[in-house]
């Protein structure tokens, strides 16, 4: 049975209608994914202010979870904050902006996302855990936990400890814009590119006219992107492909097997055929079926709601294993395929005894099986572990899985109570649907494809992102989605399918955007998942040491950023928020993050050096020191 309502007969229960200004983004979020998964709504009108968003999670199995959101993990942070205030201080409006060595914030409401996300799947973990034998009642995720979470792989890199250099520090040497990535055609068009060999790479390159070790100096460079969110590409290259017009450039591409996508609009993306049916189910796409085995849930073997549950992960990248890594802090056994002779990237620098320190920060806690999944003995293996485990996990190219007999018909013949989880670019993992022209499922393809790109780039002024906005998205909402088919199958006794896309998680993070495109109703948030709110200040300053970056969202705020900068604000004045710069470079930027709080003032220490957040006082219980630093599970249950 194909349904998306899979949490239909729960409910949640809280002031997400009526929340504190702090949260609105994310309960927007929470009352987007609660209504697409079936789930009741009841909204009270009780906004304490106590500095936390509180809800109840309700199964008609279970007692009721309460979960919490709050700004930081220690209380003594920064009271109030902003989507900005968190991006500066976590460290991701820096990894945004590193390409042009200048802090940025993303312009979306990205921390809240990922945040409410979270939050939700905490309540239904804690449920599955009930379910299970546990004695848990209570879930709290930080906005802190989610921001760090986002950019864990970038600082495991820049505290690694073998790493002859501190390849993740921020600032490179700033780059030529001319340089940076996405690329600018003749005509104005500005897209990307996308290959996962360097075989196409040359051949387009040569056909352009850049010699050979031109095009290897670039391909190195076009790597970096994924890694370290940089990409300091020669300067011949982007300069010769601003010579050529985009439909020469596309049909170069067609010659010699590399792919092309325009940055589009979200306007663009909502006139798809598809749009308005992904924006309808949510990010996820749910296929249960009955469990003929009778097999039940088991016991919890450990204080965590998924121990003694096995999940076999077939995945390489960023968001699947993100997604298996989330799994196994909930306490899940991950039983992770790598092929003969272990995972490449595992050697890709900076190390961290003996691993790459960005690869262990997504595999850590995972079992390793070396297997050979094209051989007949290969898939027999891989059948015997999906026999015996309770999700598999894969995020293999469209139609692989029908070519290996590892689909999942073929796996849920043998183990009818399996969840099924793919984690794709696209929509589907069926061949079906993918012509020989379609572009690889890559997080800065889906970027440019689905409007995300572009949104980011009217906010940021730069042309997009190389932050992994979406594959860091994507393995939170593959996760999700699993956990929601688990705790469907300790109540209704299902097995399920689940799907997630990069692409239903630029829905998930642009939900109020086609909302509006589709001039349907809001559920009742105040504010958009997908744009940060509009404020009379909201910046980043140099000071006499470092920079800060302040928010005022309202005109009470600016009175009291009036009072601490000992100035007169003029709020008509057009550009005044700028015209205060010289005045905060009397202070050091922990020197007025001080007042600031003392003030009630959203503002926050740029973090520019990724390592640095490992001595922050308030980030310390997220964070835990070693050979590279590493980010703590955004959940805590009681």
């Amino acid at each position: 049975m194909r349904m998306n309502r899979a949490l239909a007969g729960c409910a949640i229960t809280g002031p997400l209608k009526n929340s504190v200004p702090d949260f609105d983004a994310i309960a927007s979020s929470l009352l987007y994914q609660t209504t697409a998964l079936g789930m009741k709504t009841e909204a009270h009108e009780d906004c304490s202010g106590n500095g936390a968003l509180s809800f109840e999670f309700r199964t008609p199995h279970t007692t009721p979870v309460v979960c919490e959101v709050t700004p930081w993990d220690d209380i003594s942070g920064q009271a109030s904050v902003t989507e900005n205030v968190m991006q500066a201080a976590c460290g991701l409006m820096s990894v945004h902006g590193r390409a042009d060595g200048k802090s940025r914030p993303l312009g979306l409401n990205y921390v809240s996302t990922l945040t409410a996300a979270l939050a939700l799947q905490g309540g239904v973990a804690a449920s599955i855990g009930q379910l299970r034998g546990l004695s848990v009642s209570n879930s709290t995720v930080s906005m802190a936990s989610a921001a760090l979470l986002s950019v864990g792989q970038y600082i495991a890199g820049a505290t690694a400890s073998e790493s002859p250099e501190t390849p993740e520090t921020l600032f490179p040497d700033p780059i030529s814009r001319s340089a940076c990535l996405p690329f600018v055609s003749l005509d104005g068009v500005i897209f990307e590119l996308e290959t996962l060999d360097a075989g196409p790479w040359q051949k387009f390159w040569a056909e352009i006219g850049i010699s050979s070790a031109g095009a290897g100096k670039g391909w190195k460079a076009f790597l970096l992107r994924y890694a370290k969110a940089i990409s300091p590409l020669p300067a011949e290259l982007p300069g010769a492909i601003s010579r050529l017009t985009y439909h020469r450039i596309s049909q170069i591409c067609a010659r010699t097997g590399i792919a092309i996508c325009p940055i589009r609009s979200i306007d663009d993306r909502a006139q798809d055929d598809d749009s308005r049916h992904v924006w309808r189910q949510g990010p996820w796409e749910f296929l249960f079926e009955s469990n003929r085995s009778g097999r039940g849930s088991s016991r919890a073997t450990g204080d965590l709601p998924l121990s003694g549950l096995t999940v076999v992960e077939s995945c390489r990248r960023i968001q699947g294993p993100l997604a298996g890594h989330l799994l196994s802090l909930l306490g899940a056994e991950v039983i992770r395929i790598e092929p003969p002779g272990g995972d490449p990237l595992r050697g890709m620098p900076p190390m961290a005894e003996g691993c790459s320190a960005r690869f262990d920060a997504l595999n850590r806690y995972k079992a390793v099986r070396e297997i050979d999944i094209k051989s007949s003995a290969g898939q027999a293996e891989i059948k015997e572990l999906a026999e015996h485990a309770d999700v598999f996990l894969h995020n293999w190219a469209p139609g692989k899985a029908v070519l290996l007999n590892l689909d999942h018909e073929a796996l849920t013949a043998i183990n009818p109570s399996l969840v099924y989880a793919y984690a794709g670019g696209w929509a589907t993992d069926s061949a079906a649907h993918v012509s020989s022209s379609s572009m690889p499922g890559t997080d800065f393809m889906a970027q440019a494809y689905s409007g995300v790109a572009k949104k980011i780039a009217e906010a940021s002024g730069i042309r997009g992102s190389l932050f992994t906005v979406l594959d860091v998205l994507g393995g939170v909402v593959a996760a999700q989605g699993i956990t929601i088919a688990l705790l469907n199958r300790c109540m209704n006794n299902v097995g399920a399918k689940v799907t997630s896309s990069l692409m239903s998680s630029a829905t998930l993070l642009c939900a109020d955007d086609f909302r509006n495109i589709y001039n349907l109703p809001s559920p009742g948030s105040k504010t958009s998942t997908s744009e940060t709110s509009t404020s009379l200040i909201s910046t980043i300053y140099v000071t006499k040491q470092g920079k800060i970056a302040v928010e005022c969202p309202d005109f009470k705020t600016s009175l009291r950023l009036s009072e601490a900068l000992d100035a007169a604000i003029e709020v008509e004045e057009e550009g005044f928020p700028h015209s205060l710069s010289d005045l905060f470079l009397s202070r050091t930027a922990d020197e007025w993050a001080r007042i600031f709080e003392q003030a009630q003032i959203p503002a926050a220490v740029v973090v520019e050096d990724l390592s640095d957040l490992q001595t922050i006082a308030y980030l310390q219980p997220n964070l835990s020191p070693g050979p590279y630093t590493k980010v703590n599970s955004p959940w805590r249950f009681k």
